[in-house]
């Protein structure tokens, strides 16, 4: 049993370092019990991620965070996903939000490795109030603290 969690670049800058961005993938997918998994999380372009989502979501334009969650014939079987995020709109995100790009990275590793694990929210203005979103944002609290060297409860 072993979190693989790769972290690549495509032709853009990871404003958190790849080891952060694979320890938070590996520590959300614990949070949940998962035991078996392989993750990629890959920073793309506006223009990429853009691309994305209008061919395998049928969405016009650059997003935040894409994943995509593969079956798993067996509920034994290791958990598989792809986890896109876009730096530029997580860096309007942040900004919009009042707080730094690395939380906001964080945040986005976070929501798109729950999406991998078959959580989902409302595209509307319930979004931030989903059973979703508060499990995010709870892990999102403990990665801080973490970083800030606090225990976790």
């Amino acid at each position: 049993m072993s979190l693989d969690v790769d972290v690549a670049t495509l032709n853009v800058r990871a404003p958190v370092a790849r080891s952060a961005i694979a320890e938070i993938a590996r520590r959300t997918l614990r949070a949940e019990g998962v035991r078996d998994a392989l993750i990629s999380v890959t920073f793309v372009s506006a223009a990429a991620i853009a691309r994305l989502n209008r061919t395998h979501l049928g969405h016009a334009g650059a997003t935040d965070v894409i994943s995509f969650q593969f079956s798993r014939p067996r509920r034994s079987d290791p958990v598989i996903g792809d986890v896109y995020i876009c730096p530029e709109i997580a860096r309007r995100n942040a900004a919009e939000r009042n707080t730094g790009t690395p939380e906001e990275i964080a945040r986005l590793v976070i929501h798109g490795v729950l999406h991998v694990l078959g959580y989902a929210h409302p595209e509307d203005h319930r979004r931030e109030s989903s059973r979703m979103w508060r499990r995010q944002e709870q892990l999102l609290r403990r990665w801080a603290r973490s970083k800030k060297g606090e225990r976790s409860p």
